[in-house]
């Protein structure tokens, strides 16, 4: 059980470290990023776990990207419109 939480975090700070590789405009500080993708981890882990009975490992790592995933899509800021068309003008 402490390995699964303890892989999910790491899935998450990994997630995280997608995302502002990817995303680095449109999200806050890194701080925050890393710390959402590593709650939202645990927490995916910690409902899987809950759910489903101990001893489904891959599930529960399953669930704990997807909704670690979900949690830092929740930090993204949508696009300014306005720069884009001013950079176009």
């Amino acid at each position: 059980m402490i390995l699964e939480f303890l892989g999910s975090a790491m899935l998450g700070l990994a997630l995280a470290w997608v995302a502002l590789r990817s995303l680095p405009q449109r999200l806050p500080s890194r701080r925050a990023v890393f710390a959402t993708g590593a709650l939202g981890a645990l927490f995916g882990a910690f409902l899987m776990h809950s759910v489903l009975s101990p001893g489904h490992v891959v599930a529960t790592l399953i669930g704990a990207v997807l909704i670690g995933a979900v949690t830092l899509s929740l930090l993204i800021r949508p696009r300014d419109h306005r720069l884009s068309r001013s950079a176009a003008a």
